[in-house]
């Protein structure tokens, strides 16, 4: 039993045989192990969807800011990943196709995408986890807070 707030435990990826899975990212790059994590959940005749996230920073006086906004560098860097990632995924025999979205709130627009999509389950990379008191406050816990909040199984992959 995990100690850290919001933990699931999962079952064996080995059981779980879906058929659409989304692929996501809070905007980190796609590490090999997490694409084979969801081309091996996928197996033959399943399809992933890869979502990446450019972060919106906030807003000012309660207005959208232009300076806070994603770069097009940003985007660019979004939609190379994800570019990358599905060319792996189609390597591997598998449908791809992909998507990045700006947003302030990543877990709740990765959470509305796999709903939107019909996926049944997340796979995402994530860093270990920390200590609950500064976990929200830290932008690379993204993954957790998506698993804390998501109707759907979501598979963390941790990465090395």
């Amino acid at each position: 039993m995990s100690k850290i707030r919001g933990m699931r435990n999962s079952p064996p990826a080995r059981s779980w045989r879906v058929t659409k899975i989304l692929l996501a990212s809070e905007g980190r790059k796609f590490a090999p192990e997490v694409i084979a994590k969801a081309v091996e959940m996928a197996g033959p005749g399943g399809s992933v969807h890869v979502f990446s996230i450019a972060r919106v920073y906030g807003v000012a006086l309660g207005f959208p800011n232009p300076w806070l906004l994603p770069s097009r560098r940003e985007w660019a860097q979004q939609r190379d990943q994800v570019a990358d990632a599905v060319a792996a995924i189609r390597r591997a025999g598998l449908r791809a196709e992909g998507g990045v979205a700006g947003t302030r709130n990543a877990a709740k627009r990765i959470n509305a995408e796999a709903v939107r999509l019909g996926c049944e389950t997340i796979v995402m990379g994530a860093d270990a986890p920390k200590h609950w008191l500064v976990m929200d406050l830290m932008w690379s816990q993204e993954p957790y807070r998506t698993r804390k909040k998501a109707k759907l199984p979501v598979q963390l992959v941790l990465a090395a």
